[in-house]
């Protein structure tokens, strides 16, 4: 028996058995996985309802050479027809089991010759594999064995009380006041390269010795106005108290007298001596807010620090101290002129809950592994 639709070829009937009829139906209902193979099932079952290509094409919304294709594969290699096919190139050698045995021995195995850790050859002579094939799958399942990360997790007993004071001036800061986060860049290196700098030139970086001779260190106090953006600096030969206590008093005197002052400093132990204390009773605009031990990532004033770092310190050269401290201040008198302020988004909630999740797995992988 032949059909069509009086425009073209006349088409077999399309004829299913009861089990391609169910495994067919199966794959239509697909809603969010695998479309294409959805898409490819409607066609076959509209087709064996004894529609035309040109009323499947109409029905399903899709072109007529793309019915065409699919009841023509499905004639001919049935169910398997409706498969992509292989694309060109090489067949595989590297088998999924094999696969598999590299991963589960990368994360569950050490080295048999007292390595620390796999490397694509060691790993090779242990899979009898090649080394390009170790590294085409541990990047594909993003494994590197070579590096590692580290992390701390704050001790401090009152670690989520101290969250939610910082965060809380950054998101809330209170009326009549400015909110300065306070910090020290201790042991600034005034560097000098032993060979001049060479000049970037077209498809050439930049070029500097690795090696440099060291004229001495310097620490900088700074203040970031966090609605603002703009920051007090004070150069110091070394951080005690002393030095702390001067940095207060430039503060002061830089800023209205008629704004309490809140300062979001570190815990460390210059900030809480007595001649600190004394001081600070002694002018109660100050207000001192501790960031928790561990956490100087709360810290805003570390972000501003690394804008220091990355566009001025990193690749300068400086025959003095004092040559160092002058191009620090002016970089600083440079960024007041046009300050950019750092916007803090994430809430004491966000905060707290991913510090709990991340637990929650770490604790899992440690007993998982045994520890």
């Amino acid at each position: 028996m032949a059909m069509g639709d009086g425009r073209g070829p006349k088409l077999a009937v399309l004829e299913l058995t009861q089990a391609e009829q169910d495994v067919l139906q199966a794959w239509a209902r697909r809603g969010k996985t695998a479309q294409a193979l959805a898409v490819r099932a409607r066609i076959v079952l509209a087709c064996a309802r004894g529609l035309s290509n040109s009323e499947v094409s109409r029905q399903l919304g899709v072109s007529l050479p793309t019915v065409g294709k699919w009841r023509a594969r499905f004639v001919t290699d049935r169910l398997d027809g409706l498969g992509d096919e292989p694309r060109p190139g090489a067949p595989r050698t590297v088998t999924d089991e094999q696969v598999e045995a590299v991963i589960v021995k990368t994360l569950e195995e050490v080295p048999s010759n007292q390595d620390s850790h796999w490397s694509t050859r060691s790993m090779a002579r242990a899979t009898g594999m090649s080394q390009s094939a170790i590294s085409r799958i541990w990047r594909a399942f993003g494994l590197k064995p070579h590096l590692v990360d580290t992390w701390k997790l704050s001790t401090d007993p009152l670690f989520i009380d101290k969250v939610r004071d910082v965060v809380g001036l950054y998101l809330d800061p209170p009326d009549k006041a400015v909110v300065l986060a306070v910090d020290e860049k201790s042991q600034m290196q005034a560097l000098d390269r032993t060979a001049p700098m060479l000049p970037m030139m077209p498809g050439v970086p930049g070029r500097r010795t690795h090696d440099y001779v060291r004229h001495g260190t310097t620490s900088l106090f700074a203040a970031l106005d966090i609605a603002t953006g703009k920051v007090i600096g004070q150069h110091q030969r070394r951080h005690r108290h002393q030095e702390f206590l001067r940095f207060l008093k430039t503060i002061d005197k830089n800023t209205p007298s008629d704004l309490d002052l809140h300062l979001i400093c570190d815990n460390y132990a210059t900030h809480k001596t007595p001649a600190i204390k004394a001081w600070l009773a002694a002018h109660p605009r100050f207000h001192l807010h501790f960031t928790p031990t561990s956490g100087s990532w709360l810290n805003l004033v570390e972000r501003w620090f690394a804008e220091l770092t990355n566009r001025k310190l990193r690749r300068s050269t400086h025959r003095s101290v004092k040559e160092l401290e002058d191009d620090v201040n002016a970089w600083i008198a440079a960024w007041n002129e046009d300050p950019k302020p750092f916007v803090w988004t994430k809430t004491a909630d966000e905060i707290l809950d991913n510090l709990a999740n991340y637990c929650t797995r770490i604790n899992k992988a440690f007993n998982d592994s045994g520890h």
